[in-house]
């Protein structure tokens, strides 16, 4: 069962033309047509089924800057400034809280790990510090659990990924933009070698720029274009909780759980330490580029072969625009939880802090997360496609880096200067 979203009336006009199109109606696809709205350039939003229905509304809801690539930071300091003013530029509450992220080491090689990320970020003047097990003990009391320390960010955050979406949207909309559900884009139309257009389901709508930001999608859709976007599925299980109390307000990763409040009063719960690899042919084609992640991360992946690999392979990977494609076939991307991961968390978290015994689950679900090879996303143009820009391959960090991550979208599609430094993202490093 997915999460329920915040329901939102979109447009029922079909446009044939706008200045700007994008393909995927998740967070960033919509803060990127929020920006450009802003600025009053015309933007269509082309969903192939309902907007954030997919990992824009399955994930975790962390913002945080902790632990992230160094070269990442300032995306996440851009978009922590983002979310502050979200509520005002929205019009909305969209469950932003700067109540801290805490993570916690069994050891001391996890926190040999703490320490080497807080030394290569010195120079960023962060408020991220280290803590004992007493400090541990007084962020969140109640604990039983043998911590060698841990890594704590006061300024980290959460958001909400069942509101913020949705009232991203309605702004969006508010400002000009509109937005189309259940509105496949089945191919590019180029002019002269350049993108002028898009062909949707329903018809084409004329454009100068598109826009992609179609998450574990874009793979796909760029291959039918002869593009490789190198980016690989894996499914992240998460439960949520009914109101009860709990031991803190922080956000608390551990390295076999993790829980944070949820804006009804329970607690989202997930299982840290592992994610399930669901191989598909995309693996036997790419996987080669991955070996160092698997390497680094061979415990945490949990790798199995069987009904998903054929699923995928029904799915077609050449169509035409006369053609039903595979995100007509599959409107929702929706995987089952894996209940031994949950059970697993939820063993792992009682075990820390005894508190969750007393947890009842209201629900819980899955989603698809799109990994590249170096778990940083790309955001730039296509050299190899004039007109077509990319935000996609967030690899798990979108919905926190979404405001920022959006507008520099937006600044590349407009030509202006990028809200950061863009070069970290651009497409060509994975060629």
């Amino acid at each position: 069962m997915s999460p329920r979203i915040e329901p939102v009336q979109t447009s029922t006009e079909f446009p044939s033309s706008s200045a700007v199109v994008i393909i995927g109606g998740g967070i960033i696809g919509l803060t990127a047509a929020l920006t450009l709205a802003e600025r009053n350039i015309p933007v269509v939003v082309l969903e192939k089924g309902r907007i954030a229905a997919e990992q824009s509304s399955r994930n975790l809801g962390w913002v945080r800057k902790t632990n992230r690539h160094m070269h990442d930071i300032p995306l996440a300091l851009a978009a922590e400034r983002l979310w502050q003013q979200m509520p005002e530029r929205v019009g909305q509450d969209v469950g932003f809280r700067q109540a801290g992220i805490l993570f916690v080491a069994r050891n001391d090689a996890q926190m040999g790990m703490h320490e080497g990320w807080l030394k290569s970020v010195a120079s960023l003047n962060l408020d991220s510090r280290l803590v004992s097990a007493a400090e541990i003990a007084k962020l969140a009391p109640g604990g039983q659990g043998h911590w060698a320390g841990g890594i704590y960010t006061p300024s980290d955050a959460r958001a909400e990924p069942t509101l913020a979406s949705s009232a991203i949207a309605r702004a969006a909309m508010a400002k000009g933009a509109l937005i189309i559900e259940n509105c496949a884009v089945r191919t590019l139309v180029t002019t002269a070698g350049r993108v002028s257009g898009v062909l949707t389901e329903r018809g084409e709508i004329r454009c100068e720029q598109v826009l992609l930001a179609s998450g574990m999608w874009s793979r796909r859709f760029l291959g039918n274009h002869g593009i490789n976007l190198p980016t690989l599925p894996l499914t992240c299980s998460v439960m949520r909780t009914g109101p009860m109390d709990g031991p803190t307000e922080i956000a608390l990763g551990a390295p076999d759980f993790s829980f944070r409040r949820h804006k009804d009063g329970g607690f989202i719960v997930t299982q840290r330490g592992a994610l399930d690899a669901h191989l598909t042919l995309d693996h036997l084609l790419i996987g080669m580029r991955y070996l160092p992640q698997l390497k680094a991360q061979r415990d945490f992946l949990r790798v199995s072969f069987g009904k998903e690999f054929f699923r995928d392979l029904k799915l077609a990977r050449r169509w035409t625009g006369n053609s039903v494609t595979p995100f007509e076939k599959v409107r929702t991307l929706d995987p089952a939880a894996n209940p031994a991961l949950n059970d697993e968390a939820m063993r792992n978290l009682v075990a820390a802090w005894p508190v969750f015994e007393k947890a009842q689950i209201e629900q819980s679900w899955a989603g698809v997360i799109d990994i590249t090879p170096d778990s940083n996303p790309v955001i730039g143009p296509v050299a190899k496609l004039p007109g077509l820009t990319l935000a996609t391959g967030f690899s798990g960090h979108g919905f926190g880096t979404s405001p920022a991550a959006g507008q520099l979208a937006a600044d590349l599609l407009c030509g202006t200067t990028p809200i950061v430094d863009p070069s970290p993202y651009r497409f060509e490093r994975l060629a």
